[in-house]
């Protein structure tokens, strides 16, 4: 066994033996069905805290030559597929962590000079005595290798893309290291997987793909390997069953992430992290800031502070995703923000309707900080002040509800600030901090027709009262409340017991000012009675 030669199985066995591993060997059936085949180059991106280096730590422990892994994986999904001894353990496998070399490099050629001679330095250790045509040359001696002893690698490669964080600039270096990654690993016979992972997908320059022969999975399109991006519904619900936890709410947190092959998806360094220290709170931002998404969300693109604001709302917006060149430093609309925001895992990606959404709670909060210490005036103020919004109308002081509304009323370029589809759109970024507490319906159906907006409280707050909002434009508020009153909007609530607030909001066209009234019912049974007397 070496560092990067047929490494042993300890790292995975570590994982194992941690308190909470979700078994995803199934992805090893994927592996073993394209090795040795044209589709036998696979690259994978996921963002941070979606276990990129687990998969790839596993990957290693089954396929390497340098273990016995068979009691390792005796008790997983693996083991019981027909070919699962057929390829344990079977293959020379080279393992590298290109952040390990980037780090102890001052520059490119030092850094893959320092790939080659690590690599050479195991490959002629563990075979000394054969003849070849040149052993400072690694492809050449990986051939030879393979030549005569006809036994061929698999290549596992992580954090492939640290270049491209870390030289987001430099040209020249990317192009250098995406040209030694296709002379490694392009069309060679002696190469049966190769496998990376990372945050971004591979790097477009000029007019292709220096790594062509790579099939993509990521988070804009994970295909057969959906279910290995995070945890699914089915794992987290289990890990809530066992640890105690509310699922309503861990999904609210940390789930979100859909895609066609596998609906519900959650961050997985999140989810074990509630479950550990039984929980839920924000475990984003102990490994990485706020202020990385900052930078991102106040480029200078026309249109891309209304998204972000539409999405904090609650909104989804459409993106077209394919003109992303897979870095983080060329960005020429801002769709292309967006796009690099769904690979790091800030937003969520509907493929079916071609739009991005927040996912969740967790990731939420980290727009609003980012946001709140931005300079972007009234929006800024009204997020911070939600909470007081949100005061304002639990204690019924509807005069201090409408000038939070007025603070909050702002003009974009996608949304005129001239129906009521505005005004849901500035109330749901007055009242973010609603988010807390309730779960959110627009449009719920209910009585005659729809109401606008319903605030239900979350299991963990049945002390506060259920909102029914209703809006109006150019109208006025009491008129609102007359309308939820007279089409039962109450009856949407079917299954609530508490407390009840009847809200009513207009905005004067002339005057531009926001009205709003606030109604008290004790119980939602007293409200619906007093429906059914009126008629």
């Amino acid at each position: 066994m070496g560092n990067y030669l047929n490494p042993d199985n300890e790292w995975f066995r570590r994982i194992v033996n941690s308190e909470i591993y979700v078994d995803k060997t199934g992805m090893l059936k994927y592996t073993n069905q394209v090795m040795n085949t044209m589709q036998n180059c696979l690259c994978v991106s996921r963002p941070r805290h979606f276990g990129k280096s687990t998969a790839a730590a596993m990957l290693a422990a089954y396929y390497s030559r340098g273990c016995d892994s068979e009691e390792l994986f005796s008790s997983f999904e693996i083991a019981a597929d027909r070919d699962f001894r057929k390829y344990l353990n079977q293959y020379d496998t080279i393992f590298l962590n290109m952040q390990e070399f980037l780090s102890q490099s001052g520059d490119m050629d030092r850094m893959l000079d320092l790939i080659r001679r690590s690599v050479l330095w195991e490959l002629l250790g563990k075979n000394p005595d054969f003849r070849y045509f040149d052993n400072e040359n690694l492809i050449r001696t990986m051939q030879d290798i393979y030549g005569n002893t006809r036994c061929p690698f698999v290549l596992i490669i992580d954090e492939w893309d640290c270049v491209f964080r870390e030289y987001k600039t430099e040209k020249k270096a990317q192009e250098q290291y995406l040209d030694f990654l296709r002379d490694l690993i392009k069309d060679k016979s002696y190469i049966h997987l190769a496998y990376m992972t990372g945050i971004l997908p591979v790097r477009k320059y000029g007019t292709h793909s220096a790594l062509n022969m790579f099939d993509e999975f990521t988070m804009i399109a994970p295909g057969p390997l959906a279910s290995y991006v995070g945890f699914t519904e089915g794992e987290v619900k289990g890990l809530c069953g066992k640890y105690g936890m509310d699922m309503e709410e861990v999904k609210n947190w940390y789930g979100g992430y859909s895609f066609e092959e596998e609906p519900s998806v959650y961050s997985p360094r999140s989810v074990i992290s509630c479950m550990r220290f039984g929980k839920i709170g924000n475990y984003w931002n102990q490994t990485e800031t706020f202020e990385a998404l900052q930078m991102y969300i106040e480029l200078n693109f026309e249109g891309l502070k209304e998204d972000v604001l539409s999405m904090v709302a609650g909104e989804r917006v459409p993106v077209n995703t394919g003109s992303f060149t897979n870095d983080m430093a060329t960005f020429r609309t801002g769709d292309d923000v967006l796009t690099l925001l769904i690979h790091l895992g800030y937003l969520g990606y509907d493929q079916v309707n071609g739009c991005v959404f927040i996912p969740n709670s967790e990731v939420r909060s980290e727009y609003v900080n980012a946001v709140s210490v931005s300079d972007w005036g009234e929006v800024s103020k009204a997020l911070k002040s939600s909470a007081d919004t949100l005061n304002a109308i639990w204690q019924n002081r509807p005069g201090e509800v409408a000038e939070r509304m007025r603070e909050a009323h702002f003009e974009t370029s996608h949304i005129q600030y001239n129906d009521e589809n505005a005004l849901s759109y500035t109330i749901s970024l007055a009242l973010y901090a609603a988010r807390n507490f309730y779960t959110i319906h627009r449009e719920l159906a209910g009585g005659k027709g729809f109401a606008d907006l319903v605030f239900l409280p979350r299991k963990r707050f049945p002390e506060k009262p259920a909102l029914v909002v209703e809006l109006k434009w150019d109208k006025n508020a009491k008129g609102a409340l007359e309308q939820i009153k007279r089409k039962e909007y109450c009856r949407s609530l079917e299954e609530y017991q508490g407390n009840l607030l009847l809200v009513g909001v207009n905005y004067n066209k002339k005057t531009k000012v926001h009205e709003c009234v606030i109604e008290e019912a004790q119980k939602r049974q007293k409200v619906c009675q007093e429906e059914r007397e009126r008629q």
